[in-house]
């Protein structure tokens, strides 16, 4: 696209400022040198793999840990006599809480329930026959 330009602007090309009634070029226009600016692109971050953790579990110091806080807890029942008993089933891996009359000394309440646990023990001996891994 061509157009006339009778007086220059200051935008124009000086060379064409010294010529009067120029024909400039829309091209010639947009032939203004631009700074490039170089930008520095940031480097990418390092994925690096957690370090494996130094967690160790022993199951034996565990158990030996568990019974040594159910007597505390047994022994600090007893001497502010109340009723109340902790105790563990190893076979089921669960905690029996009961609750008993200081006077009588029956068994008020007991978490689980006995008919609860038999039924459990029940099921652990009843595995083989009501499920098969070969099979």
């Amino acid at each position: 696209m061509e157009t006339e330009v009778g007086k220059v602007s200051s935008s124009a090309p000086a060379q064409s400022a010294a010529i009067p009634n120029t024909t400039v070029t829309a091209a010639a226009q947009d032939q203004v040198k631009v700074a490039k600016v170089q930008v520095a692109m940031p480097e990418r971050p390092k994925i690096e793999t957690p370090k494996p953790s130094d967690i160790k579990y022993d199951p034996n110091q565990a158990r030996a840990n568990l019974s040594s806080v159910i007597n505390m807890l047994n022994e600090q029942m007893a001497s502010t006599k109340r009723g109340l008993g902790f105790s563990f089933d190893s076979s089921k891996n669960s905690a029996v809480i009961k609750v008993t009359d200081l006077n009588s000394g029956n068994v008020v309440r007991q978490i689980p329930t006995e008919d609860v646990l038999k039924m459990a023990h029940h099921i652990d001996a009843m595995k083989g026959i009501l499920y098969n891994k070969i099979a």
